[in-house]
């Protein structure tokens, strides 16, 4: 049973799989229309998230603000079950304001307030993986004034403190009528108790976002960035248990504590016009995701049934590729596509239904309106796929024999998003 329970809370991992299995590539809506390849143009103030050091590009001060809506759904099946998460929606979105702090001066300030994730998985109560997950929900968002120098026509600098906060949610079912019996008796299936836990808890971390902005001319720009790894802190997080009068002195409700990385991400981005209207984009980032090894989780109240754990994650870096495009039709309007193959950081024998992950592929397309001479609509939509993945998960990881849950995953995603912006 014990480590049943382990296996619950090993699923807090997936704060940082959104980082890489559910990205939030939503900072920006003309880069998530050039499938988020946006290192090195600065087209507007939400180059204070995709390049700093591009801030003090922008000829005048700028607001702007952006929401997005994804709609996200798992399949689930092997040789005895099949399922389908239940739908969902999740809206993360952006401010940003910043630009010059006077006109033609190298001296640039912004603040931008982003989504860096916002995404969830919601399974059936009764699913034949209950026991490993019922739903996961997971919410951050970051903070980042931001400072960048023109120190000449061709290169200019910029960097920013990165202050994250956030929110965990799960909830799995437990299967407590096993305490009765072997360890060996099937936990997979039917449980009168309808036992549960919950966990909630608030984390925070802070870093920084640096950035180099290179212009050898007006049809040619290129640019480097640099965001450090987060540790989020998790300290007086919630562990509630639904269980039996019997065995509220196994299960009691407590606090725990645990860090978890929020990894470094570097990338290198260019930007070129072969044509008076047309500008092509392509970034390609580096993220450390070896930084989360493991998972550690301790608890205030300890019981023989609930102890601390510590849990191999065995994530690895990963190469992403951007390529995007923006076609100017008129002087109001500009069209906007980009593709981009993202793999995953999740290794083999980590596969699990929480928030399962695969190399996926999305396409995007936009749309930007300029009604008027300062004031720009934009519109975007990206449609993610994954390839099915076979996969498996020991949740009893540590034991003599370990017991696996297989089956093959696929997860589609579907994201419009909307964004103005106004400039002084």
């Amino acid at each position: 049973m014990k480590k049943q329970v382990f296996a619950a809370l090993f699923l807090m991992s997936s704060v940082t799989t959104f980082g890489a299995g559910y990205q939030v590539n939503l900072q920006g809506v003309r880069q998530m229309a050039m499938a988020g390849a946006g290192t090195a143009w600065a087209w507007d103030a939400s180059t204070i998230f995709y390049n700093p050091g591009a801030l003090a590009r922008l000829k005048s001060i700028q607001a702007y603000a952006s929401m997005g809506v994804i709609v996200p759904a798992t399949s689930f099946g092997n040789a005895n079950s099949s399922a389908v998460t239940q739908r969902q929606t999740f809206t993360p979105f952006n401010i940003y304001i910043g630009g010059p702090v006077q006109q033609d001066s190298k001296l640039a300030l912004g603040i931008g307030i982003y989504t860096d994730a916002g995404i969830g998985i919601k399974w059936d109560n009764n699913w034949i993986g209950q026991y490993i997950v019922r739903s996961i929900d997971l919410k951050a968002i970051c903070f980042q004034p931001t400072v960048s120098y023109r120190i000449s026509d061709f290169l200019s600098v910029g960097a920013g403190f990165v202050y994250a906060v956030g929110t965990f949610d799960m909830t799995q079912a437990l299967p407590v009528h096993t305490i009765r019996g072997p360890l060996s008796t099937s936990l997979l299936g039917e449980n009168p108790d309808d036992s549960s836990v919950h966990l909630h808890a608030n984390a925070n971390g802070v870093g920084f976002n640096v950035g180099l902005h290179f212009k050898p001319s007006d049809n040619l720009q290129i640019g480097l960035t640099y965001r450090s790894q987060i540790n989020m802190d998790v300290s007086g997080g919630s562990a509630t248990f639904q269980v039996p009068g019997s065995l509220r002195t196994s299960f009691p409700n407590t606090t725990f504590d645990s860090q978890l990385p929020l990894p470094q991400v570097a990338s290198v981005g260019i930007a070129f016009k072969p044509a008076e209207r047309l500008t092509l984009c392509f970034d390609l980032s580096y993220t450390g995701w070896n930084s989360f090894d493991s998972l550690r989780i301790n608890f205030t109240n300890q019981t023989s049934a609930l102890q601390n754990m510590h849990a191999p994650r065995h994530y690895k870096n990963t190469w992403t590729p951007r390529l995007g495009a923006n076609y100017k039709v008129s002087r109001v309007v500009s069209l906007m596509m980009g593709v981009v193959y993202d793999p995953t950081p999740v290794a083999d024998g980590f596969v699990s239904p929480d928030l399962p992950d695969a190399d996926r592929i999305a396409v995007t397309g936009g749309i930007a309106i300029r009604p008027l001479p300062r004031f720009t609509i934009l519109a975007a939509f990206e449609g993610t796929t994954t390839v099915k993945r076979t996969g498996s998960y020991n949740y009893n990881a540590g034991a003599t024999t370990g017991d696996y849950f297989s089956g093959v995953y696929k997860t589609e995603a579907y994201t419009p998003a909307l964004a103005i912006y106004y400039n002084f």
